[in-house]
């Protein structure tokens, strides 16, 4: 799966094209909508809008973290056994001692990742302050032709390249859940 990443000022013809796209069988969780003015958004229900934890490093703060805090755990425990003192009391305090030490690294450097922009689009920074919105979409190689057809009905989209997307599963675990919803009363 690829991710193409489009740029317009105008959210009116963002959502156009994102009706399209769905009219087409490219289904919501493929499509996006990266923007600063929230408020503007807001006020298109059918875009939809990258969440606000998403556009910043939290996850990747957090993966580095979980890394970290494995590392350090690895190692208290490998000292706890080099110096005995398991063998004095059980491994029970140790075992809930590596729990803390992970959960502290995994939370602490998510904590800082939220505070960062996402590094996935950070090129878009200067297009973004200048009032510009990104769109874009998750599509599959068998799908690339409905894509190309959507964008060439709207000549003002500009073509920002493309990049790597999320995993397939994810989206196919986002459209059951949207099934699942709407079928549950």
């Amino acid at each position: 799966m690829k991710r193409h990443f489009y740029v317009s000022d105008d959210l009116d013809e963002l959502e156009q094209v994102e009706e399209e796209l769905e009219n087409s069988g490219i289904t919501t969780p493929h499509i996006h909508v990266l923007s600063l003015d929230d408020v503007d958004v807001a006020r298109h229900p059918h875009l939809h809008e990258v969440e606000a934890v998403l556009r910043t490093g939290v996850v990747h703060g957090t993966k580095i973290g979980a890394a970290l805090g494995i590392i350090a755990v690895i190692l208290m425990l490998s000292l706890v056994q080099v110096m005995g003192w398991a063998d004095r009391i059980t491994w029970m305090p140790f075992a809930f001692l590596a729990i803390v030490i992970l959960g502290f690294c995994t939370w602490e450097l998510g904590f800082l990742g939220i505070q960062l922009k996402n590094k996935r689009f950070a090129r878009f920074d200067k297009a973004l302050d200048l009032g510009k919105h990104v769109f874009f979409v998750d599509i599959e190689p068998e799908n690339e032709p409905v894509l190309a057809e959507v964008i060439n009905h709207h000549p003002r989209l500009v073509d920002a390249g493309d990049g790597p997307s999320v995993p397939h599963w994810f989206i196919a675990m986002q459209d059951k859940f949207r099934l699942f919803m709407k079928t549950m009363p």
